[in-house]
């Protein structure tokens, strides 16, 4: 394994700016980024500070880490929204910067049971379910709690 002490500063890269970003948590080596979609309240992404591609350009320890980061929003995602399904996905075909989507699922969302990158079977359902603010609160005490046990 590669140690990523790669430069989290590549110019042309938009998560390494993180500008105009909703940053519900931040560390040392990642932060939580709420993404603010209506048709899928609580979607959050996990983005890595250094610059790197893949998972495998981290050490053992770190992509342990950026996992255990990744469960740490799901879980949080899940007891603050209750959506019906998580979906979680690296992909990084449009920024090759690594980053994880978290993103709740609702059986009655716009592309549900398809990806969320795909036609829009039915519109948005409005829904009174969790709080930015509060999935905040929840992240900082269960990663606070994380970092403990680390």
């Amino acid at each position: 394994m590669a140690a990523s002490n790669a430069s989290c500063c590549e110019p042309a890269c938009p998560l390494c700016a993180a500008t105009g970003e909703s940053l519900l948590w931040s560390g040392r080596r990642a932060r939580v980024v709420w993404v603010d979609d209506a048709a899928h309240p609580g979607y959050c992404r996990v983005v890595w500070t250094a610059h790197v591609k893949e998972m495998t350009d981290l050490t053992a320890s770190e992509q342990a880490h950026l996992m255990a980061l990744v469960f740490a929003v799901e879980s949080a995602v899940r007891a603050a929204f209750q959506p019906d399904k998580i979906n979680l996905a690296s992909l990084g075909n449009l920024v090759p910067h690594l980053h994880w989507h978290v993103i709740p699922r609702y059986a009655d969302d716009p592309e549900f049971p398809n990806a969320i990158w795909g036609p829009r079977e039915r519109p948005v359902q409005v829904r009174s379910c969790g709080s930015k603010e509060g999935l905040a609160a929840d992240l900082a005490q269960a990663l606070a709690e994380l970092s403990a046990a680390v």
